[in-house]
């Protein structure tokens, strides 16, 4: 029988609960759409246990489990602290240098990274953290490389993430990290966002490689278009035609209703499109490009590296679960 992924989340005084929020959302809630597939099982835990904790925006929550959680976490997650700067609790601080050194995976999201850099385990790593709290991340630890403009960062054990959405971001790539892209998907689906966003924290979110919406206006008739054709070239005219507006129009209210012009969100659906065939393992990386519509292996490796941060061949080699083709 598969052992169920213990996952400990840390609730505190003064937390925020959006990042709490996610955290029960992804790993806390029951996924009878997945079948049999065993899902995590979530503890929320808090240093002092049994005692209310009050929340920004007047409410209290009260935890059940103590950092004792943290003994028996594969994967604990830190979504805050109550003051970005401020010393961190030595007891937190231990717990989670043995939570580590036993071999279970430490994620922050948000402020949480200056609870994971007080244990010394980011020195000399790459790390992130909401953008408003980085320049003061990199004063406080000089010895960390604090990079303000990703979603998330995975250094294999310790995993942080930017600010508040970014956590859902880095939480779905705990999911692909642990039972593959299709399983990622359909948790993003029903948490209603896309499964992947390109670029940094100030970036706009891209839309979810499956049907968009309703097509009840032209720019979305297209997107579905676009989604059903994306092995085919797929040109602004051809998009155009699909929303029934000229190209002038349809550039215009293209970008102001996604931010992005129309091509680069069809690259970024072909990058999304290409995941769960790279971990397949079925196909090479040229079969997998032109399967889902890039003219060139060189040009989908270039726009591959540029929105996953990896290649396509060292994803691969991470996500995938069955031989690979050379």
């Amino acid at each position: 029988m598969t052992k169920t992924h213990a996952v400990a989340v840390l609730a505190f005084e003064g937390m925020a609960p959006f990042e709490l929020g996610v955290v029960v959302e992804v790993f806390g809630l029951s996924r009878p759409e997945l079948e049999d597939l065993p899902w995590y099982e979530l503890r929320v835990c808090a240093e002092q246990p049994g005692r209310d904790l009050r929340a920004v925006g007047g409410f209290t929550l009260r935890v059940e489990h103590g950092l004792d959680a943290l003994d028996t976490a594969d994967t604990v997650i830190v979504p805050g602290v109550a003051k970005a700067g401020a010393e961190v609790s030595p007891a937190l601080v231990e717990a989670l240098l043995q939570a580590h050194t036993r071999g279970a995976r430490l994620v922050s999201v948000c402020s949480g990274a200056f609870a994971l850099a007080a244990t010394g385990l980011l020195e000399g790593r790459r790390a992130t953290t909401h953008w408003r709290y980085a320049r003061t991340l990199a004063e406080r630890h000089p010895e960390i490389e604090v990079d303000p403009d990703v979603l998330y960062v995975d250094n294999g054990d310790v995993l942080t993430s930017a600010g508040s959405a970014a956590g859902i971001d880095l939480c779905l790539y705990l999911v692909r990290a642990d039972h593959g892209a299709a399983v990622a998907n359909a948790v993003a689906r029903r948490f209603v966002v896309p499964p992947h966003r390109e670029g940094g924290q100030a970036q706009f979110i891209e839309a979810a490689v499956g049907e968009i919406g309703p097509e009840d206006d032209g720019v979305t008739r297209s997107m579905n278009w676009a989604l059903r054709h994306l092995h085919t070239p797929v040109s602004v005219p051809a998009l155009a035609r699909a929303a029934r507006m000229s190209e002038r129009s349809y550039l215009r209210h293209f970008t102001r209703r996604n931010g992005v012009s129309p091509m680069r969100w069809v690259i970024a659906q072909r990058v999304a499109a290409s995941l769960p065939l790279l971990e397949s393992g079925e196909g090479t990386v040229d079969e997998v490009s032109a399967a889902v519509g890039f003219d060139s292996t060189a040009t989908y490796r270039h726009h591959f590296t540029r929105q996953m941060r990896t290649t396509p061949t060292a994803y691969r080699k991470t996500f995938t679960r069955v031989p690979t083709h050379p």
